[in-house]
């Protein structure tokens, strides 16, 4: 699906809410679906376009040359990624791929550099993404090292839920296989469907087989020394 508004005028709310913005001020984009565990790029694409995740969710990972993949960013709703060509990246680092059902709204490179430029709030916005991105990947890395794998599982549900991120995190989210949870915090399928059954079996969490609801409480994994 493309939406393209040239006729509109270029103009945000001073609240900022990033889709809109990307609908209404002008910007030619074009949304697309995803399946659970579809890819979107591959590390070596060419690296043309920044994504914004609308719904669902996404995993960057790398392969070394022996093969070997490792998650090292886990993505939600309200999430920028694919922005190395920004910054003259020519080929793609890492590998995208959508954790459950995900829309993805696709701006090419030399419009969003030409709405960057135009749009301070989005600027701002995106600026603030980046940084915050950076911190969290910097903690993800201490996390892996000195964090237990309970922990590490938790922050990976509670950020996908979006908790820490805005107002009403979103509590219910599609099915996750326990494959992509195992890469994403660097351990085995079996240690994560044991924690998960824990997870399940204290409250924190409620499965079915198309959803899960983080509840509020997975938060005391977190905090506990």
């Amino acid at each position: 699906m493309r939406r393209e508004h040239p006729d509109l005028p270029v103009r945000c709310t001073t609240a900022f809410d990033i889709p809109a913005c990307l609908d209404t001020a002008g910007v030619a984009t074009r949304v697309t679906e995803y399946g659970p565990a579809e890819n979107i790029f591959s590390q070596g694409d060419a690296s043309d376009s920044v994504m914004y995740i609308r719904k669902g969710g996404v995993t960057l990972s790398v392969r070394s040359k022996v093969g070997k993949d490792a998650v090292v960013a886990m993505l939600g709703p309200g999430d920028f990624f694919g922005e190395g060509c920004l910054a003259g990246q020519p080929r793609r680092t890492a590998s995208a791929t959508a954790i459950a059902r995900s829309a993805i709204q696709v701006i090419e490179k030399a419009e969003m550099l030409r709405v960057l430029h135009e749009q301070h709030g989005l600027s701002d916005r995106f600026i603030s993404h980046m940084l915050t991105r950076y911190v969290r990947m910097e903690g993800d890395l201490v996390d892996q090292l000195l964090s237990s794998t309970e922990k590490r599982l938790a922050q990976a549900l509670l950020l996908l839920a979006r908790y820490g991120t805005q107002d009403h995190p979103q509590r219910v989210l599609a099915s996750i296989s326990q494959e992509t949870l195992a890469e994403t915090v660097g351990t085995t399928r079996s240690r994560v469907n044991v924690l998960m059954n824990k997870f399940e079996r204290l409250g924190f969490i409620d499965r079915s087989r198309r959803s899960l609801t983080i509840n509020d409480s997975l938060l005391s994994v977190v905090l506990q020394d």
